[in-house]
């Protein structure tokens, strides 16, 4: 009877697993048909929808899915394509594009007065009366720049300064031999050309191959920085893959395309590796708490530990070391710990990879008082930081006091804890709190916790960016937009005139050349030069462009939307086409200036959408 009973139990507990596992694979594949349209075909598409990577994002980010699309051959399948409306021969946009919307760039040596952002977007640090209003910072952001940018009095430029005593370590271009900073020299194809101040390093961090996402943020950056005062430090993961650098150069295609911009020195490939020991500053930099009294005895290298992970060499250096148990445990949070020591070791300012820079942002970037975070939302806790987007000075005391403050609380550097840490020690007024109109635009919306008018474009979830359907343009995209009619590329014609006049100046070679329907497949160039009908299309062009696209804010966060490629004529692909435009010499960037680099090879077509 013992044994029959047992059975029992243990036919109850497998048929339990097994209807559990029914269930869990029946719920896992509904999401994965939601997020692809369709059902997995076969088990090897099921692996691709579950391979998962993690990249170089902020706690405020979730974990991405790397997606490697399959570009289709040249000759592609015509019951996939629409003949008269695709990829190829849609026109960008019903009107006429300002490609220079920002003016002239700033001053090599403009600076931005940070505090003055702070009073205007936020009000104070105590009531944050101005903070949900966030149509008002943008506007402000766009029109006042005549009082938060100012260029310093001749002799206290960053540029009349000598390399030498620059924050960074390669400021110069020279490694900081030189005695002054060389006179302008505009980046060629092959060089990336002289600059005539400071240098400063842009760091952003990745683990796995590249996707569509990496594109966006590299030709974003070219888009809009000074070329050759700005190097971009693209991180990748060597704790978990040694061999991380050599794949990217020489496996991995979504980057090929990038290949002469780190053979011209624009950008360099680094391996990440957690250090053991980071250098600190000289002084005491926990304000007097924490040391032992009296130290350690020496050991052997005459090195004595004199605070908790805090040890101090024969030669009066002291070090941030790291334990064994603590190393364990770096792989749970690394990206929330990489740009603190990265930013403590070279300066300059972080990035997560799903930033697109809108706004040149060395004014921010070369002042004494540049160490800054984001605001994470609308919350008005004064701990509340978001460090997507941040900067640090360079083995400083504040960048010491949050790298050390991160290790005594268990390596733990997610930015709501370490900025909770600087409120209760008074520290937060050095590490200045932006608000999210300056960086990204529409998370006090998404959190419905906007006050005032909405923004231009008036979006309410991150996903909108990507679309185009049904959003011609989108109800109230344009509800708070008060300036003039945007001009038609051609006033008082027919769709299908002015359109042409749309194709013929954005694209080369339309030839007259008209297809017969009864061909059964068509090349690329072939479905260029069809015939467009916007009556046909399922994503026509729209009246959006760049200058239109949160004006003012320096980035915007592209956020959770990993799996996602934008629609044709949807805002981010507004964005693709001008940098593609620019980046093939046909088009200038917001500043009025041509690029005069190599050919960059444009996004590839989103096929589905084709």
């Amino acid at each position: 009877m013992a044994k029959r009973n047992w059975a029992r139990s243990c036919y109850g507990v497998l048929q339990s697993i097994l209807v559990a596992a029914s269930l869990y694979g029946f719920l896992y594949l509904a999401v994965l048909s939601i997020q692809h349209g369709s059902i997995p075909r076969s088990p090897q598409d099921l692996l691709k929808s579950s391979s998962r990577s993690r990249h170089g994002l902020s706690s405020s980010e979730s974990v991405g899915q790397s997606i490697s699309l399959q570009v289709p051959l040249p000759e592609l399948n015509v019951a996939k394509i629409n003949l008269n409306a695709n990829w190829f021969n849609r026109p960008e946009s019903l009107v006429v594009p300002r490609d220079d919307y920002m003016g002239k760039r700033p001053h090599i040596d403009t600076v931005a007065n940070i505090t003055k952002l702070v009073e205007e977007c936020r009000g104070s640090y105590e009531n944050i009366e101005k903070m949900p209003y966030v149509y008002d910072c943008l506007k402000y952001l766009e029109e006042g720049e005549k009082e938060y940018f100012n260029l310093p009095p001749k002799g206290e430029r960053a540029s009349e300064q000598p390399p030498r005593k620059a924050e960074y370590l390669n400021s110069d271009g020279e490694n900081n031999i030189l005695d002054r900073y060389p006179s302008h020299k505009a980046a060629s194809k092959l060089s990336i050309g002289k600059c005539n101040g400071p240098i400063v390093p842009y760091h952003v961090y990745w683990t796995g191959p590249a996707t569509w996402r990496v594109e966006l943020f590299v030709k974003s950056h070219f888009y809009t920085q000074n070329i050759p005062c700005i190097r971009l430090w693209i991180w990748l993961d060597g704790d978990r893959d040694p061999g991380a650098v050599e794949k990217m150069l020489n496996d991995d295609p979504q980057f090929k395309k990038f290949f002469p911009l780190v053979k011209r020195g624009d950008i360099l490939l680094k391996l990440w590796r957690f250090p053991r020991r980071i250098p600190l500053p000289p002084g005491d930099n926990t304000d007097g708490k924490g040391y032992y009294n009296p130290p350690e005895k020496p050991n052997s290298n005459n090195e004595s530990m004199v605070a908790d992970s805090l040890l101090r060499d024969r030669h009066g250096q002291e070090w941030l070391v790291l334990n064994e148990k603590q190393m364990t445990f770096l792989p749970v949070a690394v990206s929330d710990a990489v740009r603190f020591v990265v930013l403590h070791l070279y300066g300059g300012a972080y990035f997560d990879m799903d930033v697109i820079m809108l706004r040149d942002m060395r004014p921010l970037l070369i002042g004494k008082g540049h160490s800054f975070g984001e605001r994470w939302g609308g919350h008005p806790t004064p701990g509340d930081y978001n460090t997507a987007i941040m900067s640090l000075t360079a083995n400083s005391s504040l960048s010491s006091y949050l790298l050390r403050g991160g290790v005594r609380m268990g390596l733990n550097f997610h930015p709501r804890v370490v900025g909770v840490m600087a409120m209760k020690d008074k520290r937060n007024h050095e590490f200045q709190m932006l608000e999210t109109a300056v960086f990204d635009p529409i998370w006090t919306e998404f959190n419905s916790d906007r006050k005032g008018r909405c923004t231009v474009p008036c979006i309410h979830d991150y996903g909108q960016v990507f679309k185009a359907r049904n959003a011609f343009p989108l109800r109230d995209e344009w509800e708070s937009y008060d300036d003039e009619p945007l001009k038609l590329i051609s006033e008082g014609r027919k769709a299908t005139s002015y359109l042409g006049e749309v194709r013929s100046r954005y694209r080369k070679n339309v030839g007259e050349k008209v297809l017969e329907e009864k061909l059964e497949t068509y090349d690329r160039d072939a479905l260029s030069k069809a015939e467009y009908n916007i009556e046909l299309d399922r994503y026509p062009p729209t009246n959006r462009t760049m200058e239109h696209f949160f004006r003012g804010a320096w980035t915007y966060h592209v956020h959770n939307q990993w799996r996602k490629n934008p629609e044709p004529s949807s805002w981010l692909n507004v964005l693709q086409r001008a940098q593609d435009g620019f980046f093939g010499h046909d088009r200038m960037n917001p500043y009025g200036e041509k690029w005069e680099g190599p050919v960059i090879e444009e996004y590839e077509p989103s096929w589905e959408f084709t």
